[in-house]
């Protein structure tokens, strides 16, 4: 191939995914469901930016004599069983939930990638090997599998970001490996080898970029169950240690609570559905817009 056609179709290959991602773009701003969980998504990252600025109170200080108060102009969410302000704590809880969910994703996303990208490149044994492997981790139950982690490294918020991010990797593995398998022998990707390309800026540079989008559709809908891991983690004891205000913590306090004051695991339940579903949103209005049959 001469040095012309590749440069040729280079340049082609590029126009053709810019103007695939204005199409994209404009799918994904019709999608009135994703620009709200969009919305709701910006104003929980404002709210863990600023808490110590605009929370009411300070989340931990307790006050005896407000135990299990129901919400009132002064405190709207009410307080919990020993008298902490409920919304300054969902407010601190944010930076927990969107921490853990962001980090732990990009964290699973990127180690899918390069496993499921070496994999399907590659092919031969290292795919026979590197297949197992995500076989292997995928047959293990989640949550039981989070648990024993979280019991070997100790229950902290830096180890459960470990934890969640390395053992979430493998269905991004299994989407990158399918699409590399048929992505590998197109003719840009033939191109970019006869110029000499290396494996690594081949699969980084042309074969990734165009197999991420399944990923960034998967990635966005997963966040929402991730929070959801979390949650469960500190609801069990085995995620964020006491007393730094969790999401998952504070549904754990008011378990016992909460025939007599329900506001105090009301609120943070409402907290975890509403993220959950914002992110649900976003991965709905990204996987419309980035459906292939949508194209045009």
């Amino acid at each position: 191939m001469s040095e012309q056609a590749i440069v040729s179709s280079r340049l082609e290959h590029q126009t053709e995914r810019l103007s695939q991602r204005q199409r994209t773009w404009r799918r994904f701003a019709k999608h009135k469901g994703a620009l709200l969980g969009i919305f709701i998504v910006a104003f929980l990252i404002l709210v863990a930016l600023t808490a110590q600025w605009i929370a009411p109170y300070d989340p931990n200080k307790t006050n005896l004599r407000l135990r299990g108060a129901s919400p009132t102009m002064a405190h709207p969410f009410g307080n919990d069983d020993i008298g902490r302000d409920i919304l300054s704590r969902i407010m601190f809880g944010a930076r927990v939930a969107l921490l853990v969910g962001i980090t732990s994703t990009t964290i699973a996303v990127s180690i899918g990638v390069m496993v499921g990208a070496m994999a399907g490149y590659f092919g031969g044994w290292v795919d026979f090997v590197l297949s197992r492997l995500i076989d292997t981790l995928m047959a293990f139950p989640i949550l039981a599998l989070l648990l024993t982690l979280s019991a070997v490294l100790g229950p902290s918020l830096r180890n459960v970001i470990i934890i969640v991010g390395v053992t979430f990797w493998a269905s991004y593995a299994r989407v990158i490996r399918a699409e590399v398998l048929s992505l590998r022998e197109r003719d840009y990707v033939l191109a970019a080898r006869a110029s000499g390309a290396s494996d690594k800026r081949v699969i980084l540079q042309h074969i990734v970029p165009n197999a991420i989008g399944p990923v960034i559709i998967l990635a966005s809908l997963a966040v929402g169950g991730v929070i959801i891991f979390e949650s469960a983690l500190s609801f069990l004891g085995m995620g964020i240690s006491r007393p730094t205000p969790s999401w998952g913590t504070m549904l754990s306090d008011g378990r016992d609570h909460i025939r007599n004051y329900p506001h105090i695991a009301i609120a943070p339940g409402l907290a975890i559905a509403l993220t959950v579903l914002a992110f649900n949103l976003i991965g709905d209005g990204l996987r419309d817009a980035l459906d292939p049959r949508e194209r045009s």
